[in-house]
Formats: structure tokens, sequence, C-alpha cells
């Protein structure tokens, strides 16, 4: 079931929020519980079971953990996190990564393991990150293990992050399952938040997302120069309109529910370095690496080696996270090295350079990376590249690139706008009362467009629903 279709809004989400406030609070986590399995069933059918599988190890592992420390028994404390993280990367591996494996060892002639053609439940690199974080922030000290397995479970299937992030801890959220406040006013803001990432989804990582489909479908022999660019363009604002979007919606459904969720995007399109990209991206994802990969290998507390180390560990585990496939380790080592490049030769420069040098250096490596994100074929990935930088002989410019550039044009204008803080900024300088009567009016006309485009629309699924 994906948010950005009417089954969901009319539906499931209409009667999940009727059941849910109809109850006493006590029961609340239980009709969450009931809606989330029954959210994700609707897609997933049997592979709900892998989903409980995760939540049962790791409510055990938990208070498995939490019991061996209040014992004092360090020792066993440490072997129960570490079974924890077998089991899930055991889980994780086997359905994303398996044949992957096994069918680059037949590629190179060891044929060692079969292909077994695995179906990749969706969200399991979600739900299996945050399940595991539970364990290790029960064994730091930093949360308490759940008592109530009804409780943890609503944790893990919680339907509004659960399919496609943002990937949220535990302790960020453990006291919330709990308690939790439920006002009108924040209510009404989830509704606001919902809207906003609603129309992102649908009225221009849609939109754009054509474009780009148009240049995916294209032979690169008939590729130009400035086709290429203006496809990696599309794609550039699909990807960030379409996940932002959704973890609007996620955050926004998270309040409508009396949840408050992390930030997962703080307009990364606007940075000035590589470095503050990854500050302003997936930042769910960035904080979980962080926290629970780089530092604990020593972070940038030690040689210079070490901690060169320590970021190619993260980077290359962040590039396979999103994908079994060899473009996206690439596209994690990418950026590894950008990040070489700017913390030992660029900073000062960048520091130093005027703003908008700082913006178009940056976009153009991370639309570089998009090109490498997007392409799992590396033929065809190779290829492409070439074009974009003018190496084989392409031509500049076509009429095709003039004819989609002109059609395209006004949708790209909105996106690049949006993808910037200049219409908060412009809504926060507004008279109160004259915010709130534009708000509503904005949100209902936002609400009409959707639903007109849900109803003319085809199906169209969230990008990060792969990973």
């Amino acid at each position: 079931m994906v948010f950005s279709t009417p089954i969901f809004l009319f539906y499931f989400l209409a009667a999940t929020l009727l059941v849910y406030y109809l109850v006493p609070r006590w029961g609340r986590n239980v009709v969450l519980l009931l809606a989330s399995l029954f959210f994700y069933y609707w897609g997933e059918r049997s592979y709900t079971v892998i989903m409980l599988l995760s939540t049962v190890v790791d409510y055990t592992h938990g208070l498995l953990v939490e019991r061996c420390k209040g014992r004092g028994n360090l020792k066993g404390a440490k072997l129960a996190v570490a079974s924890s993280m077998v089991c899930n990367l055991g889980i994780l591996f086997f359905f994303k990564y398996y044949d992957f494996v096994a069918g680059s060892l037949q590629a190179v002639g060891v044929d060692l393991l079969p292909v077994l053609g695995i179906h990749l439940p969706i969200g399991i690199s979600f739900y299996t990150f945050q399940t595991m974080s539970y364990t290790i922030d029960v064994y730091r000290g930093d949360a308490r293990a759940q008592r109530n397995i009804l409780n943890f479970g609503t944790f893990v299937t919680l339907f509004p992050q659960l399919v496609a992030g943002p990937i949220i801890k535990y302790k960020d959220l453990g006291e919330q399952i709990d308690h939790r406040d439920y006002r009108v006013d924040r209510f009404a803001a989830g509704v606001e938040i919902f809207t906003i990432g609603l129309a992102k989804k649908l009225l221009l990582a849609n939109n754009v997302g054509q474009l780009w489909d148009v240049y995916q479908a294209t032979a690169i022999s008939d590729l130009t120069v400035a086709g290429a660019w203006l496809g990696v363009l599309a794609y550039t604002f699909q990807i960030y309109f379409d996940f932002s979007g959704y973890s609007d919606m996620a955050t926004g459904l998270g309040r409508m529910l009396g949840f408050e969720f992390l930030p997962n995007f703080n307009y990364p399109y606007i940075s000035r370095s590589v470095t503050e990209f990854w500050r302003r991206w997936h930042i769910s994802l960035s904080t979980w690496f962080r926290e629970y990969l780089y530092i604990p290998l020593g972070g940038n507390r030690c040689s210079r080696a070490k901690w060169m180390r320590n970021l190619f560990l993260v980077w290359a585990a962040t590039g396979i996270w999103h994908g079994a496939s060899w473009n996206f380790l690439l596209w994690g080592l990418y950026f590894w090295a950008l990040l070489l490049l700017e913390k030992f030769l660029l900073a000062k420069p960048l520091a130093k350079a005027p703003a908008a040098v700082g913006h178009i250096y940056t976009m153009l490596l991370v639309m570089v990376s998009w090109a490498i994100f997007a392409m799992e074929d590396f033929s065809r990935l190779g290829a492409y590249l070439r074009v974009m930088f003018g190496l084989g002989g392409a031509p500049l410019a076509d009429s095709a690139f003039g004819y989609y550039f002109r059609s395209y044009l006004p949708v790209l204008i909105v996106a690049a706008i949006a993808s910037t803080p200049l219409a908060a900024t412009l809504w926060r300088k507004l008279p109160q009362r004259a915010a709130q009567a534009l708000g509503t009016l904005a949100i209902l006309a936002g609400l009409t467009l959707c639903t007109a485009y849900l109803v003319a629309g085809t199906y169209n699924p969230f990008l990060y629903f792969r990973f």
C-alpha cells in the first residue's frame, strides 16, 4: 500500500484515524500495531512473518541485554548484542545480498552458490536497522528495554515510516511509544506536512520523473551532451522530491498520531560543499551510520590512516545499503573520495569562495553521483557519463533536447525554487492571520490538486521502496 493512492488516503488512513481516536489511550498502540501489520501485509503477504521474526528476536535480546547488565554480566550483555546483530544482518544479507553475491561469483567463474531469485521484502533495510539499534541503545544505557511486546511491535511496524524511513532509533521514540501528546494543533500541523509531502511526490517528483524516463529510454547513440545533463537534472529533482516527499508524509502521519519524528532532509541542494550536502541529505541514515558504525570504529579520534579506513567502511556500507549492485558501492566510494578531497584540499578554498561557486561545484558533483546511482548497468553508465562530459563525439544539443527543455522548463523552475527555503522564508514574514488564512487555502488547494492527480493517475511507487 502506497501513501499516494486513493485506497490509502480515503479508506485505510480514514478508518485507522477514526478507530485510533475512538478507543481509549491504553488501546491505541494495539490499534496502531494491527493497522501497521495490515498495511504491510497488503503488499508483502507472507513476508510479514520476516518482520515479526525480527521483532521477536530483538524484543527478546533487549530484555536479555538489560538482565545481563543488571547482574553485572557485561560479557553476557555484549554476546546478546552480538547475537542480535548477527540475526538482523543475517536476515538482511539473505534477502537482499545473497543473490547478488552468488551472481557475482558465478560471473567470475566461481560456481559455489546457486542464484535463488529471492524476493526483496519492502522496507527490510529500514526496519532491520531500527530493530538492531534498539539492542545497542539498551546496552549503551540510552534506552530502557521495552517490557511490553505489543508496544515494541508498534515501534517496529509503525506504518508511517515502515517501508521507506526515516530510520527511527528507539532512544528517540521509546518514550513516545509509551506516552504521547495528543493535541489539535499537532494534528493540524501533521495534515499540513503530509499535504506538502504528497504534493512533492505527485506534482513534482512524478512529473520531472517522466523527463528522466525519456532519457533513460534514449539510446546512447541518440544522446547529446545537453540532453544527458537534462536527464540527470530531472532525476536529481525526482529523487529529492520523491524521497523527501515520503519523509514529509511520514512526519505528517506521525504527528496526526501523536508522534514527533526527527527531520530527514534540510534543503540539501543549497549546500556549498559535498560535506554539507551529507549533513542535509537522508539525515536519519547518516546519523545511524555515524552512531553505530563510524564512532564505534574510532571515528576521527585515531591516526589519519585509521580515520580514512573508518570513513571508507562507512561509505562502502552506505553505498551497498542502498542496493545489491556494484553501482551503489561505486556511488558510496565516490562520495568517500570527494569527502577526502574536501578534507585535505578543498575545505579552505570553498569556505573563501563566493557562495555561488560552492553551490555550482556541489550540484555538479551531486548530479554526477545521481547518474551513478540511477544506472545499474555499468556499460550504459560508462557510456552515459562519457556523453555528459562530451567524450566520444556526441553532439552538444539537438531538436529533441530543445523540445523537452521547453516542455519541462516550468516544472523544472518550480522544482528548483521548491528545493530551497525561499518559500518558507517568505511565508514566515507574513502576518500571522494572513499566514493562517493563506495556509488553509493552500492546503485545500493542494489536497484538491493531489486528489485530481490520484484519480487520473496510475500506480507510481516511491523510489526508495526498492531499498
